[in-house]
Formats: C-alpha cells, sequence, structure tokens
C-alpha cells in the first residue's frame, strides 16, 4: 500500500461557553482546527487532525501545521502508510522537529492500518484495557466564586475530575480559586490545579504553601523543568507535569528526578499515536499515570484520545479529555460522546469516525 494523496482542511471550532481562558491572560474564542487526510493507491483513506491552543501554548501555531504540511506532504507520496515506525523515522529525516505538524499524518496512518486491518486502534494499540474513560473538565480561568459554580455545574454533567486553570497575575486570586472550588467537592472527586507554566517560582511557592491543607494535585506550576523541579520538592501535593514533557527523553530525566506523579500525556505535542504509545508503554513500566489527551481538537482528536485510552491499563489512567464537547461544530460521525462523565472508544476498525464533509468544507492543500 502506497500514500498517494494528502489533503488538509481548516475547520473553526467555535467554544460552547463562548472563551476558554488559562495562565497568563491567555484565551481563544474560536480554534483553528486542521483535519488531514491521506488517500492511498489501496483506496483506504485515514484522517487525522490537529489543533494547537492558540500560539503562546505550545511551540505550534495553527498556520505552522499548514506550512509544515505543505512542506513535509509531498516526501511522503509513495510511502507505506502501514509501516509507522519507519514512515516516522522518515518524517524526522525531512522535517526537522515539529513534531506537532507530523501528528496528523501520524494519526491518519493508525486510522488506515486499522481499516486495513480491519481492527478498532485501542486494539492495535494495546488491546482494550478498560469498558471506557473516565474524563476530567478543565475549568476556564475565572473568579474564586465562578470556577467553584463551574464545578457543581459539571459535576451533575457526570463528571468527577475537575482541572482547573490557574496560574493567574495574583498567587493570593489562585489560593483562593483553588479553595473555593475545593469546598465544592465530594467524596470520590479530584481536584488538579494547573497553571500551565504561569507561575514564577516564589508565585508557586506560594500557592503550594497556602493550600497544603487541601487534597489537590498541582501541575505544571512554572515554565522550565527545573523551576518546576524547584517546587516539586517544597510540597508532598501530588505532582504533574506537561508542557515540559516533549519526548523520551525529558520523560527519563523526569524519571531519574521523581519529578513528578503524573504526567500529562498530548498526542500531537510528542508527534502522534505512535511517540505517545511508546512514552504510554514507558510510564506504564515505571508505573507513572498519565492524562491522555491533547491540546485540542474536535471529534477526530477526541476519537484517537479514547483509543489510546481504553488501551492502558486503568490504574494508570489518570483522566483523558472529551474536546469534542467543548465545541459547537461537529467534523465526523461515530466519535465518542460523553455518558456520565465517561466516554468510549468506537469498536470499528481505525479510529471508527466518518468525517463530515459539508463541516470540512473544500481542502485549502492538495499533495499529489
Amino acid at each position: 500500500m502506497k500514500i498517494s494523496k494528502i489533503l488538509a482542511f481548516q475547520v473553526d471550532l467555535p467554544l460552547k461557553e463562548g472563551r476558554y481562558s488559562w495562565s497568563n491572560g491567555n484565551f481563544i474564542d474560536v480554534f483553528d482546527s486542521t483535519v488531514v487526510a491521506i488517500e492511498t493507491d489501496a483506496g483506504i483513506t485515514g484522517y487525522g487532525e490537529i489543533c494547537p491552543l492558540g500560539p503562546s501554548y505550545l511551540p505550534a501555531y495553527a498556520a505552522g501545521v499548514r506550512a509544515g504540511l505543505a512542506q513535509i506532504g509531498p516526501h511522503l507520496l509513495g510511502q507505506d502508510p502501514t509501516c509507522l515506525g519507519q514512515l516516522n523515522r522518515h518524517m524526522d529525516s525531512v522535517l526537522r522537529g515539529h513534531p506537532y505538524v507530523k501528528s496528523p499524518i501520524d494519526m491518519a496512518c493508525w486510522d488506515i492500518l486499522g481499516k486495513s486491518a480491519g481492527m478498532p486502534l485501542q486494539v492495535l494499540l494495546g488491546g482494550g484495557a478498560q469498558e471506557d474513560v473516565a474524563l476530567y473538565r478543565a475549568i476556564s480561568q475565572q473568579s474564586p466564586t465562578d470556577m467553584a459554580e463551574k464545578v457543581k455545574t459539571y459535576r451533575s454533567e457526570g463528571y468527577t475530575k475537575f482541572q482547573l486553570k490557574v496560574g493567574g497575575d495574583d498567587a493570593d486570586e489562585d489560593i483562593a480559586r483553588i479553595r473555593s472550588c475545593a469546598a465544592e467537592l465530594i467524596a470520590g472527586d479530584i481536584l488538579v490545579a494547573d497553571a500551565n507554566t504561569g507561575w514564577t517560582m516564589h508565585e508557586a511557592a506560594r500557592v503550594v504553601i497556602g493550600v497544603a491543607d487541601i487534597d489537590v494535585y498541582i501541575e505544571q506550576p512554572c515554565a522550565s523543568y527545573e523551576e518546576c523541579l524547584s517546587i516539586r520538592r517544597r510540597t508532598p501535593l501530588p505532582f504533574v507535569l506537561d508542557e515540559v514533557i516533549d519526548g523520551i527523553p525529558m520523560l527519563l530525566r523526569g524519571l531519574n528526578d521523581h519529578a513528578m506523579d503524573i504526567i500529562n500525556l498530548k498526542i500531537s505535542k510528542v508527534g502522534g499515536l505512535t511517540k505517545a504509545r511508546q512514552i504510554r508503554d514507558l510510564c506504564v513500566t515505571q508505573g507513572i499515570a498519565m492524562t491522555i489527551e491533547d491540546s485540542w481538537g474536535g471529534d477526530i482528536v477526541t476519537s484517537a484520545i479514547a483509543h489510546l485510552a481504553q488501551s492502558t491499563p486503568k490504574e494508570f489512567l489518570f483522566s483523558a479529555t472529551d474536546f469534542n464537547s467543548y465545541v459547537t461544530t461537529d467534523i465526523a460521525t461515530g466519535s465518542p460522546r460523553r455518558i456520565d462523565g465517561k466516554m468510549k472508544a468506537s469498536d470499528r476498525p481505525g479510529l471508527g469516525i466518518e468525517p463530515i464533509m459539508e463541516a470540512l468544507g473544500d481542502p485549502v492543500l492538495v499533495i499529489g
């Protein structure tokens, strides 16, 4: 089987809540997503999706996806999409870095592999390790009172894990956000304070001391690994690393330093499902739990998350995300839908989705 054509579609994904806000005053109203279709000479087409969280979250941005695809795409024509190890090595040789550009290509090729084998991706990624996947809900940064109200609202929808967007410009207000939301928890709920790199070390030190009596996870308090490690060593609270864990070398460093209890594994941050699975399996062998998700996305990204998460042993899956429930636009049928705070991957071959071509519109890029 050979890749014969690559198409890219640009899709706007407006938010149901109108705005998503996180650390340092960052916010987004409409997400810019890119859907990739890979056609083959065998008549099988696979689909992938990549949606950066704006240009200021990670070294990734939406227009860069399309520019990168135009650069790398011609080098992929004639490649076997089912030989994923070789394909990834080839992508790395013709385009250094830029893992987020490669992620939707890798995802689409996994979709092709599953369709050609007649198997859902959760089986190919390790087997159905659990029946469904428990989800967390991100609470956009607002006032302490408003965020606490959101906890109550989302619990009524079945969520039991809540990720608070902190990392504001006032450590006292972040402490108040955590305390207000913690006061709304009931038995079995889990609270995560995610600063998204937004605190300086002295702010992070104040916050972890100020909430030391609360059952809360601290996620990515500072920008650099070294700063986060400093805070990790100042608090007994469970600790999550996200933005700085961008591949196996950083994961190994974190394991060696005992720098975290959990990592946030984002598919596009590491370059796609192939490399995400490698990291997932290493975490399992080392006893590190994971939140499995991506930077953002719609139905196709949510499907990929569900397959990787559902093939992960339950004790090592801290949480996952149903991004398609955050946005107003459906771009594919067959994707997981949240039921009582959980989702379940499709049992159809590949990702188990079919794109809604009317939602995708005309391709913005055609290669081949």
